[in-house]
């Protein structure tokens, strides 16, 4: 048994280079056989996507956007330059369009206004209030800066929530960090939505879409 089983093993041995040898000639033939017939394996795209759509892209240079000051519509004042500033910092980070000063070549005019803040009471007890919530609402246009046509508009709420103190004046800061934090969460909501129009192919849709304005 012992000369049997020495015996196979030498035989496997001796067989194993020439089988390597043997099988890497055969794969380097068939890969040549392949490439000369002209058969390439490559992978090209972003590949599938969740629901199996195609993801769209945006051709060419991203379009040149001024952001003018909002108006503000409520009865808090002050709030048109910070939100203003908000809102630039969003759309410069993260809308897929490049914010430019007024007096650059823009394609497209974004403006808006603050419509209205309201603090409403969220819980109390029979004495006091217990805690606050600040609710902001802004309206944005965007014009077409040569035809003056609106390609897009959107109304967007922001909210945040404050507690209440014995301390009337540090209520007052908490309130108005609400009001700034609920504008923040207002100019990322209008990025994320003016960059998905974007992606979308909506905003060129809708440009194509308007009329031209009449020559007088």
């Amino acid at each position: 048994m012992l000369s049997a089983e020495s015996t196979a093993s030498r035989n496997q041995e001796g067989r194993g280079p020439f089988f390597f040898v043997l099988s890497t000639l055969v794969s380097a033939i068939i890969g040549s056989t392949l490439a000369a017939c002209g058969y390439q394996f490559r992978v090209e795209g972003a590949g599938p996507t969740i629901g199996g759509a195609v993801a769209a892209s945006s051709q060419g240079p991203p379009p040149r956007l001024v952001i003018r000051p909002l108006i503000n519509g409520s009865f808090e004042p002050n709030l048109e330059a910070r939100y203003t500033n908000y809102i630039r910092e969003e759309f410069s980070a993260g809308s897929g369009a490049q914010v430019v000063p007024e007096s650059a070549m823009a394609d497209l005019v974004l403006t808006g206004q603050i419509l209205s803040v309201i603090v409403p009471t969220l819980s109390f007890s029979p004495t006091a209030t217990l805690e606050s919530r600040t609710e902001v609402v802004v309206m944005v246009r965007v014009e077409d800066a040569r035809s003056r046509n609106v390609v897009w508009s959107q109304v967007v709420k922001g909210a945040s929530e404050f507690f209440i103190t014995p301390d009337l004046q540090f209520n007052r800061a908490l309130q108005n960090r609400a009001i700034e934090q609920a504008g923040r969460f207002v100019a990322a909501d209008l990025a994320a939505r003016f960059l998905l129009q974007l992606e979308t192919g909506a905003l060129t849709k809708q440009a194509s879409a308007a009329p031209a304005p009449m020559s007088r």
